[in-house]
């Protein structure tokens, strides 16, 4: 059996081609199992897997929940919000304490840049990066190139463009990571501010007309404003950003072509689309909502079988 050349999901940066391959064929055999009438497979019955939240996450972490008993696996979740790390308890204690408990993988949100990388020096378990801080997001990189696949046969040649906060946004990053690896063409587009000062060392051109970006791609991946990690005004006004970053039907309309609207959600409706665009058929958005379940049922299962 084909396996994945690392022992943790990381971030996209630890993976090669085959690697995303491998996850992409494993996924399309779960989303056939997740499509029929009894939607579980006994595969990780004997595994254990950790849920350790130490940010306030609904859909990445029922996403992670329902991939992890999909495949049978024995799960806990524990929500650091509400625990002992309110009390000064370190990461490293935490994490102890559960795996005295036996677990075998730990899916970990941390708002610190390099948690997992710190966590899977520590540990013996897997670590499963669901996010740190505006690092990396690896498994919403990897369902957003499994959506675009889905959507138009191929990624390798694309033109992808990323609107909005590239600054802040771990998504942003782990996207133009997989994206480039498997042949893409990236351009990210936004306000100067919240475009970071190299992002053309990552192999992306920068573009800060929304409407120049929109006819030169294929798919628009529509970034959230992340309110609470602008700690000062990168911008006059949310309405000056909709209007200049904001997508509308009549704009998507008055396009050359039609293109792809990705959103990785939650979305702030009328900000950086209206209703009428995330509801429209050029919308994948729900499609990447049923994949992620499918692309994280693919990571925890190839990870768990490396597990001696």
């Amino acid at each position: 059996m084909a396996e994945l050349s690392v022992k943790h999901l990381l971030g996209i940066k630890y993976l090669n081609e085959n690697d995303i391959q491998l996850i992409f064929e494993t996924a399309d055999h779960f989303k056939e199992v997740i499509n029929r009438s009894i939607k579980k497979v006994p595969s990780l019955r004997d595994i254990t897997i950790a849920n350790i939240f130490f940010e306030n996450s609904t859909r990445t972490k029922l996403s992670f929940e329902l991939a992890e008993k999909r495949l049978s696996a024995d799960v806990i979740n524990f929500s650091a919000a509400q625990s002992s790390v309110k009390k000064g308890e370190t990461l490293i204690d935490t994490v102890n304490n559960i795996l005295s408990m036996k677990v075998d993988m730990v899916v970990m949100r941390h708002p610190n840049p390099g948690a997992g990388i710190f966590l899977s020096k520590h540990v013996k378990a897997s670590i499963v990066n669901a996010g740190d801080g505006a690092h990396e997001h690896p498994t919403q990189a990897l369902l957003d190139s499994y959506s675009i696949r889905e959507k138009l046969g191929d990624v390798a040649g694309k033109n992808v463009v990323i609107v909005g906060d590239i600054l802040h946004s771990r998504v942003a990053l782990s996207n133009i990571f997989a994206l480039k690896l498997q042949g893409a063409n990236v351009k990210v587009c936004g306000p100067k501010t919240l475009l970071p000062k190299h992002i053309e060392s990552l192999g992306v051109t920068v573009e800060t007309d929304l409407r120049k970006a929109l006819n030169w791609c294929d798919v628009a991946n529509m970034l959230r404003i992340q309110n609470e990690r602008l700690d000062i005004s990168y911008f006059p006004t949310t309405r000056e950003y909709t209007q200049q970053f904001g997508v509308n039907k009549k704009l998507l309309n008055s396009l050359d072509k039609e293109i792809v609207i990705m959103h990785p959600g939650p979305i702030n409706r009328g900000v950086e689309i209206t209703s009428d665009v995330a509801d429209s058929k050029q919308s994948i958005i729900l499609n990447q909502v049923e994949n992620g379940v499918a692309i994280r049922m693919a990571v925890i299962y190839l990870l768990a079988s490396k597990i001696k």
